[in-house]
């Protein structure tokens, strides 16, 4: 019966290692991608619309912003 417990404790602490190491190492890899591929910002949006022929106000550049956070 000991047995069973001991190695209910080593399963255990293996499954606690393995989480903390994949939250890790998952942190690690989505900061990576967030600086190689950063978020859309206000100068990529006026790149955009200097594209489609338009010069955007900062309203519209706000607007679109916002549209984008929700």
């Amino acid at each position: 019966m000991t047995e069973f417990w001991a190695s209910l404790l080593w399963f255990l602490a293996g499954a606690a290692v393995a989480a903390v190491a994949t939250f890790f190492i998952t942190k690690h890899y989505f900061e990576k991608q967030l600086k190689e591929n950063p978020p859309v910002n206000e100068k990529m949006i006026r790149a955009m619309f200097m594209q489609m022929g338009r010069k955007p106000s900062e309203a519209q550049v706000h607007q679109v912003m916002k549209s984008m956070k929700m």
